[in-house]
Formats: C-alpha cells, structure tokens, sequence
C-alpha cells in the first residue's frame, strides 16, 4: 500500500480490479476541479459510512472529487471507502497515512487535492446539501481567503443541563460552533473549526501545511491546530470569515456527554497552549489578542505569574459557586483550574527550552495517566474534536 508521500494511484487488485485514482497534481487538473474535500479518518468505519453517503447527496454547481485518508485505522475504514467509490457520483480517492495524528492525515489528503478550494472535515458529519456552493459564495461575497461556517449537534445521548443546547464556551470542546446569523471574521474573538473549513488553494499555499506536534494525536486531547494555522494566515495578511450559510451537523457521542471529559478536554487545551506559547509567545488565554511584550512579563516556573493570580481567583469563585448551590458556575470556574494545570505541567517541562525550540517537547503519558484513564475514547480517537 502507498504511502501520500508518493502515491499516484491505488490499484487495489484483492478488490475484484476496483482501481482508485489518486489525484496528479498537475496544473491542467487543477483548473479543470472546482471543489476537494479532504476527510480524515480513524476507527470509524461505521460513521464514516454515513458521512460518505451523507456528501455524496451534495448539490454542487461546479466539478468536485472527495479525499478520504486512512489515518492508520485498524478496522474497516479501507474497504468502506473503496465500498463507497464505487457508486460514488464523484471521484472518491483512496489515501492511506500512517502517521498518526489529524494535523499529518489533513496534510496528505490536501497535498494530493486538486481543487481550486479545499474544504476540510471530520468522518463523523452530515452536511447539508449546498455546503460547498455556500463555502464558494462566501470567499466571493466576503473577498476573503478561507470560511467557516456552522457546526450543529446531533446529540448521541441525552444532553446535560449544564451544556447548552445553542451555542455558549463548552461548545468548542465537543467541535461545535454558532456565531449567529451574520457574517464574522475570525481573529481577535473566534477562531475556525477544522470540522467545517473552506481555503482558496492559493492560501494553503502561501500558509503552509497544519502543524503536526501541536495537533491530536492518539492518547491526548492536543488541539491547537487550527488556531496555529489561523496565527501564520494572520500574520500573512489573509483574512478569514465566519459564514453563517455554511453548514454541517456533527455527531457528539454519548462517552463525551460528561464532565470527565470536559475536565481532560480543558487539562490538554492547557497543554496545547502551552505548547503554543513555546514556539509563538502567544497570550495563552487569547492568542489572537495578544498584546503584552512576555519577555517583560515575571514568570514563575515558567508562567506568566498573572496567570497564578487567575487561577486563585477562579479557585475562590469555584468555592463560593458550589456553596451557594451554584453548580454550573462552579464547574465553569473547575474547568478553567484544569487549563491552568495543563499550562503549568507543559510550561514545567519546557522550562530548559529557548523560546521557538519545540523538538523536545513530549506529552509523559504516564504523569497524564489520571486525566487520560477518565476517557478511554481519546486514545482510540486521534480525529476528534478539532
């Protein structure tokens, strides 16, 4: 089987001739495709299945093709997409990457797409049925360089009283993602979600492939990605917007549903930023606004010492929260306590490190074992959440 660093095609013999074309990126392709959608995939045969059929139901105006990367899956993620290509109304390719990881899957599909634009999302999505025609209205209307759109749920269990049913900050952990009914470009205040992402190639082009150390990978909840990517388009003068029209469904599962998960979910975006600080010295609680000088600033193990004085506040405001009955505030304020422990166990260990340095940077499993053992769906799961 080849690999995406040099495949041009998959002849799949054991499957009765079906041959798989992988893309030639040539210029006479590339002008001819309007649309490649990339989705990357581990362990989810069956959710892939339904997303697969979902996408191919797309009423779309222009030439498209659908890239499916096999992230090293041990199930039967293979023969379902060779399954769904052959009845497909459009190329379907074959890619397999054995790299684990999101940032490293995305990075071969994209590599492979010809299309003019490239949407990216998840293998756990139904998308509505002009998604990719309202992404190509967006950079046109907008005159921007990549769009995002909504991300609404389709509950997998029985919701929480504590998450809401319409948007709110909990949403991100579980890759959902409302910003109302008009037009917002992403930067000082939102950020994009991979699961629903449209880029002119040209864009892609200029920024560069997904950071592959700060994305999920088996056994962590690392999800700093996209907000990586959105800091170097940024930085590059692109401009990104927020379409309202764009629209995919996702699937929360039910093991997501509780507040151990929300609780890791939190711990590794502590870990991401940090992560995220080392090689960008970003604000690690909004890294879109930052505008402090952090070689000026006192740190303390590492820390930005402003940072500690947050987090006793939030300690305190936990406290008062659940005395006062006050559940949902209380576990708002807990799970910015586990962010913070996340930057701190991150800054720690790079504290030896120059600023910039991120080739020793390595998640100790073990010394994460607690946080990891309460959710077992992010070991099997490298894709999820970003």
């Amino acid at each position: 089987m080849a690999s995406a660093s040099n495949l041009k095609s998959l002849d799949i013999s054991s499957d009765k001739g079906a041959k798989i074309e992988a893309p030639h990126e040539t210029n006479s392709e590339s002008s001819k495709m309007r649309f490649s959608v990339v989705i990357p995939t581990y362990n989810r045969s069956h959710e892939l299945r339904e997303t697969l059929c979902s996408i191919s139901k797309l009423q779309v105006s222009a030439t498209w093709e659908v890239i499916a990367v096999d992230n090293n899956s041990t199930d039967s993620t293979r023969k379902t997409i060779l399954d769904a290509a052959k009845g497909f109304p459009v190329p379907l390719h074959y890619v397999f990457e054995p790299e684990a990881g999101r940032s490293a899957a995305l990075n071969a599909g994209i590599k492979l797409a010809t299309g003019q634009i490239i949407a990216t999302t998840d293998d756990d999505v139904r998308v509505e049925p002009d998604w990719l025609d309202q992404a190509d209205a967006g950079l046109d209307r907008e005159a921007c360089d990549f769009v995002g759109g909504k991300v609404l749920p389709i509950w997998g269990g029985e919701r929480p009283t504590w998450l809401a049913n319409e948007g709110g900050r909990h949403w991100s952990v579980i890759a959902l993602q409302d910003h109302g009914a008009k037009p917002v470009e992403f930067g000082s205040r939102h950020a994009p979600l991979g699961v629903n992402l449209a880029f002119k190639r040209e864009a892609l082009e200029l920024v560069g492939p997904w950071d592959t150390q700060i994305g999920r990978k088996p056994g962590t909840l690392l999800g700093q990605e996209v907000r990586e990517w959105l800091l170097r388009a940024r930085a590059a003068g692109l401009k990104g917007m927020y379409i309202p029209e764009m629209i995919v469904h996702h699937v929360i599962p039910r093991d997501r549903l509780n507040k151990r998960y929300f609780r890791r979910w939190f711990y590794w975006n502590g870990i991401s930023r940090a992560m995220l600080y080392q090689q960008s010295r970003v604000d690690m609680l909004a890294p879109e606004e930052t505008t402090l000088d952090f070689s000026k600033v006192p740190h303390i193990m590492g820390v930005p010492r402003y940072l500690y004085r947050t987090f006793l506040r939030s300690a305190a405001d936990m406290l008062k929260s659940k005395l006062a009955g006050r559940e949902a505030a209380s576990f708002d304020h807990e799970l910015w306590l586990c962010f913070f422990l996340g930057v701190w166990r991150q800054r720690w260990k790079d504290r030896h490190l120059p600023f910039g340095g991120m080739k020793d940077v390595r998640i100790d499993s073990n010394r994460e074992a607690a946080f990891q053992s309460s959710d077992e769906n992010g070991q099997r799961d490298p894709q999820g959440g970003r």
